[in-house]
C-alpha cells in the first residue's frame, strides 16, 4: 500500500519525538485515524469525552515534560471546542501543536456542513503559525515548522488537513522553483545577557540591603540556582502560583504564594523591599508589588515581550534563567547582614501560626482550609499537584506547602475552570509511577471535569502507580465568584447564579468503578486523605465544605472594607453565617477555637 498523507505525518511527528497525542474521533480526520492505527505502537491515543479536554491535557502534558503537547480534533465543532484548552497553553507559553480536519476542499467556501474558516479561527491563540494543507507536498515543511515554532517560540500552533486530503498517496516537493524542503530537528538555545548588562544588573542587586525576589513558572528547572542567587544576595523570596513548585517551602526565607491569593509574608516582602529581582515570572497584578520608586528592579525573562510591564525595571535581562544567574553570581557580593532574612523568618513563623488557626475555626460542616492542611503534611514525595480555579486554588496557593520534587500546577494566565481534573490525567499519563492528585470545586466538577473521571476509569490500569485522587470541595456554590460580589461589589449572593444542586460525587466514582468516600467531619479529614492515598485505584474524595469561609486577602484595602460594610446593610441570604465565618477568620489568632 503506497503511504498517504497521514501515513506520512504520524512518521514526520514521530521523527520530531511525538509519542502522545489526546484527542477524539470525527469523520473530518477519519483519514488521518486510519493512518494513526496503521502507525502501530509507536504513539499512545488517548480518548478524551470532549476536545476542550484534549486541549487542557495537552498544556499539561508540556507543562508536566517540558515536551511538545498535541492535541487531535475533527472539523467544525470538534476543531472549536480545543479552543478554550489552547487558549490556556498559550497564556502560560507552553508549546502546543492542534490538529484539526476540514471538509473536502473541493466543498471549501460553500457553506458545506461542519465547514468552518478554521485559519482565521485559530488565527489568534495559534497566531505563530496556522498552516493549512491543500497538497500533499506541503505537509512536509508544515508539520516542520508547526512543531519548530511552537518549541522555539513556547506557542501554540496548528495545522488544518481537509479530509480528502488526508488518504492521498504522498508527494514530497518536486525539485523546481516554488518547493522547499524542510528538516527535522530544533534545540534550545542558550540565551545569556551582555556582560555589560550583567554588570549593571549587578550594581543594583549589590547596592541593595532588602531585596525580595518574585519567582515564576520560568524558572522552573533552575531550583538550585535560584536557591544559591538567594543566598548570595540575603533576598527573601515570594512565587507566583504557576511557579509553587520552583522552591521548597521548608526554606524560612521563601514566603509562598503572592497576590490576591497570596501570603502576608508576601505582601510585607514586597511592601518593605528596596529591590526586586523577577525571574521568569509574568504575575499579573501589580498592585501587589511595591509602589513604583520604592524599589530598584532587575528582571530575567526568556521573552522580551514581558519585561518591565509589571514593574519599571531598572535593568531588564533577556535570558535563560539557570544561564542568566550562572553568569550573574560572580559579579555579586555575598551579604552578611541577617537582620532581613531573620525578619522573613518571623513572619512566615506567625503566619503559619494564623494559618492553622484559621484552618481549626468552627465552621458549618468542613472549613475548607482544614482540608489542604491535612493534606500537606501527608502528601507522598514527588507528588503531582493539580488544582482547578476558584476558591480551591485560594487553599492550594496558602495553605499546601511543596517539597524538593513535587510538581504542581493549573490554569494560570486564562484560570479557566474545569482544568484540573484533565491536568491530573496528563501528569499521570506523563509520570504514571508518581501519585497526582486534582483539587477541584464543586463548579468546575459539574461544569466538565465529571466526565474525565470516565477517561480515568479507562485508563487507570496502565498506570503504575494507580494512585489520582480528585478532590472535590462541595459547598453547592460558584463560591470564589459569590466572594467576588461580596467584596470587590459588595453585593449580596445572587442565588439564581451561584447555588449549584448537591450532587454525590463519591457515588458517581462508586457507579463507574472508581473508589468513592465522602466526610463531612471536620475531625476526620485526614483519616479521609490516608484511606484516600493508601487506595490501590483512584478516588474520588468528595469534601462537604462550608461555602461561608472567606478567602481574606493577605491584605485588607479600604475600598474592600467599605465594600463589605455595604453588604451588611443590604443583606445576604445567608449573612448569619457569613459574618460568624468572616468573624471567626479575622480574629482566628486572637480567639482560638472560637
Amino acid at each position: 500500500m503506497a503511504q498517504t498523507v497521514g501515513d506520512y505525518f504520524w512518521e514526520r511527528l514521530h521523527q520530531w519525538g511525538v509519542r502522545r497525542i489526546f484527542g477524539y474521533p470525527g469523520d473530518g480526520i477519519n483519514g488521518l485515524l486510519g493512518a494513526l492505527d496503521r502507525a502501530g505502537d509507536k504513539f499512545e491515543f488517548v480518548q478524551v469525552r470532549h476536545e476542550e479536554m484534549a486541549a487542557f491535557m495537552a498544556a499539561a502534558h508540556a507543562k508536566f515534560t517540558g515536551e511538545l503537547g498535541v492535541c487531535l480534533a475533527t472539523s467544525g465543532p470538534g476543531a472549536s471546542h480545543l479552543l478554550t484548552g489552547l487558549y490556556d497553553a498559550r497564556l502560560d507559553h507552553m508549546p502546543v501543536l492542534a490538529i484539526a480536519g476540514q471538509q473536502a476542499r473541493s466543498a471549501v467556501g460553500a457553506h458545506y456542513q461542519q465547514e468552518l474558516d478554521l485559519v482565521s479561527m485559530f488565527k489568534d491563540v495559534a497566531g505563530a503559525f496556522t498552516g493549512y494543507a491543500t497538497v500533499p507536498a506541503q505537509v512536509r515543511h508544515l508539520t516542520d515548522r508547526a512543531v519548530r515554532i511552537a518549541m522555539g517560540e513556547r506557542r501554540v500552533t496548528a495545522l488544518v488537513f481537509p479530509n480528502d486530503l488526508q488518504d492521498l498517496p504522498m508527494e514530497q516537493p518536486p525539485r523546481k522553483h516554488g518547493a522547499v524542503f524542510s528538516g527535522v530537528g530544533w534545540s534550545p538555545p542558550r540565551v545569556v545577557p551582555q556582560a555589560g548588562d550583567l554588570h549593571r544588573a549587578a550594581e543594583v542587586l549589590n547596592a541593595g540591603g532588602k531585596v525580595a525576589m518574585l519567582v515564576g513558572a520560568g524558572a522552573k528547572g533552575a531550583t538550585d540556582a535560584v536557591i544559591a542567587l538567594a543566598d548570595r544576595l540575603g533576598a527573601g523570596c515570594a512565587k507566583a502560583l504557576l511557579g509553587k513548585d520552583v522552591l521548597p517551602d521548608d526554606l524560612d526565607w521563601v514566603t509562598g504564594s503572592i497576590g490576591l491569593l497570596g501570603t502576608e509574608p508576601s505582601w510585607k516582602l514586597m511592601q518593605q523591599c528596596d529591590t526586586l529581582l523577577m525571574l521568569g515570572s509574568g504575575f499579573p497584578y501589580s498592585e501587589f508589588l511595591p509602589e513604583e520608586g520604592q524599589a530598584r528592579g532587575v528582571q530575567v525573562d526568556l521573552d522580551p515581550g514581558m519585561l518591565s510591564i509589571r514593574y519599571p525595571m531598572e535593568v531588564p535581562l533577556c535570558g535563560d534563567i539557570a544561564a542568566t544567574i550562572e553568569a550573574l553570581l560572580p559579579l555579586l557580593e555575598q551579604k552578611t547582614d541577617t537582620g532581613w532574612r531573620d525578619a522573613i523568618a518571623t513572619w512566615n513563623r506567625d503566619w503559619q501560626d494564623t494559618l492553622h488557626d484559621r484552618a481549626h475555626a468552627k465552621a458549618d460542616r468542613i472549613n475548607p482550609q482544614r482540608v489542604f492542611t491535612e493534606l500537606s503534611p501527608r502528601l507522598p514525595d514527588h507528588a503531582i499537584l493539580t488544582s482547578d480555579s476558584g476558591s480551591c486554588a485560594n487553599w492550594y496557593a496558602r495553605d499546601v506547602k511543596m517539597r524538593r520534587g513535587m510538581m504542581g500546577s493549573l490554569s494560570g494566565g486564562l484560570a479557566s475552570m474545569g482544568a484540573a481534573v484533565p491536568y491530573a490525567i496528563a501528569a499521570k499519563f506523563a509520570h504514571p509511577q508518581r501519585p497526582v492528585i486534582a483539587l477541584v470545586g464543586d463548579g468546575a466538577m459539574q461544569m466538565n471535569n465529571m466526565a474525565e473521571l470516565i477517561t480515568i476509569q479507562k485508563y487507570w490500569r496502565r498506570w503504575a502507580d494507580p494512585r489520582l485522587i480528585v478532590m472535590v470541595l462541595n459547598n453547592e456554590d460558584l463560591n470564589q465568584v459569590t466572594w467576588e460580589q461580596r467584596v470587590q461589589e459588595g453585593n449580596p449572593k445572587f442565588e439564581a447564579t451561584q447555588t449549584l444542586p448537591d450532587l454525590p460525587y463519591h457515588k458517581f466514582a462508586e457507579l463507574i468503578g472508581l473508589e468513592g468516600i465522602y466526610c463531612d467531619d471536620p475531625e476526620r479529614v485526614g483519616s479521609a486523605w490516608d484511606r484516600a492515598l493508601a487506595a490501590q485505584r483512584p478516588v474520588v474524595l468528595e469534601m462537604k465544605t462550608d461555602p461561608n469561609v472567606p478567602p481574606l486577602p493577605p491584605h485588607i484595602t479600604l475600598d474592600q472594607a467599605k465594600a463589605f460594610l455595604s453588604l451588611v446593610t443590604k443583606g445576604d441570604p445567608e449573612q448569619g453565617s457569613m459574618l460568624r465565618n468572616t468573624a471567626r477568620q479575622v480574629l482566628s489568632g486572637i480567639l482560638p477555637g472560637d
